[in-house]
């Protein structure tokens, strides 16, 4: 059996496991030349040779999948949690078994949520950079403790996040429509958004990507918030507005930014975003560490090698 593995993560780490998949008689191709993703064009001409597929963020579309049936395509596993660019439904529909692996790495994305917290708090990234132009700087930056946080998503990463930032003193503010076990977290303030957002010093995005919070920050719930705010997005670029945004920045409602994702990715080079000093720029890169890579790259096998029957 063939396998396209089109994942950055574990492409990086490709020989750890290259042993496991021959050990069950299956070749694991990465496309030539490959960054990021596939296009769907490009899938489509790919996908129908390969029996499995472990998705990265590519456009795993209904097309995609309807080209995959009419070939070889016999299941498809998503790496990671998000799964807002694979058509879930389609897959099932078309009778190819499908899943995710969550609970992987919600640790790992939120040790790089509070590093983005620190470092727009104390200008970490940049005295780096005057620094090395030879410069001594020496900003003021703001404490940490008693400012408040507006943490969009309450799920695996949000819980280990919200967990890290109380730790620091921090006062939470939640949002969440599908929270659960509220009680359980009697420290933390939850709210419907945009309630109390005008109260946030930081606002932190941890949410799944869905037609329904497309651009949840966009310029009309940037201007209910506080002159200053920071902003730090480790989830999926979708959910800002980066034109509102962009605004935000020139007219100082935004004070900085921290962006691990973006709408389009990688960034384009003429991004208006380059222009500004108050951003930090990831390249989707949350969860990527050896660790993480490791328990949610062995899940994925497991998985697409139990839907392919493969003992």
């Amino acid at each position: 059996m063939k396998i396209l593995l089109t994942c950055p993560p574990m492409i990086g780490q490709i020989d750890r496991f290259r042993p496991a998949f021959e050990a069950k008689g299956v070749e694991v191709i990465i496309p030539q030349n490959f960054v990021q993703t596939l296009s769907e064009e490009q899938l489509i001409q790919t996908l129908p040779d390969f029996d499995g597929w472990i998705i990265g963020d590519d456009p795993a579309t209904k097309r995609v999948f309807e080209a995959g049936k009419k070939g070889k395509l016999k299941a498809a596993v998503k790496w990671g949690i998000g799964i807002d660019n694979v058509d879930m439904q389609a897959a099932k529909d078309l009778g190819i078994p499908i899943s995710n692996t969550p609970y992987m790495f919600g640790g790992e994305v939120a040790d790089l949520a509070v590093g983005y917290t620190i470092a727009l708090a104390r200008y970490t990234h940049l005295i780096d950079k005057e620094i090395r132009a030879g410069n001594w700087a020496k900003p003021a930056g703001i404490s940490l403790a008693g400012k408040t946080v507006a943490l969009v998503g309450f799920g695996d990463i949000g819980r280990n996040i919200a967990k890290r930032l109380f730790a620091a003193d921090m006062v939470l503010n939640v949002y969440d429509p599908y929270a659960k076990d509220k009680e359980n977290y009697a420290d933390y303030n939850f709210f419907t958004f945009p309630n109390k957002l005008e109260e946030a010093d930081f606002v932190v995005l941890a949410s799944a990507l869905t037609p329904e919070n497309k651009h949840l920050i966009n310029a009309q719930t940037l201007s209910k918030m506080k002159d200053g705010v920071r902003i730090v997005n480790i989830s999926r670029g979708g959910l800002i507005d980066e034109k509102a945004l962009i605004e935000a920045l020139k007219g100082g409602k935004v004070h900085s930014v921290a962006l691990d994702v973006f709408e389009t990715e990688p960034l384009p080079s003429d991004s208006p975003l380059r222009e500004f000093d108050n951003t930090i720029f990831g390249s989707h890169n949350g969860s990527n560490t050896v660790d993480g890579v490791i328990r949610a790259s062995r899940r994925a096998m497991s998985l697409l090698f139990d839907f392919l029957g493969i003992e």
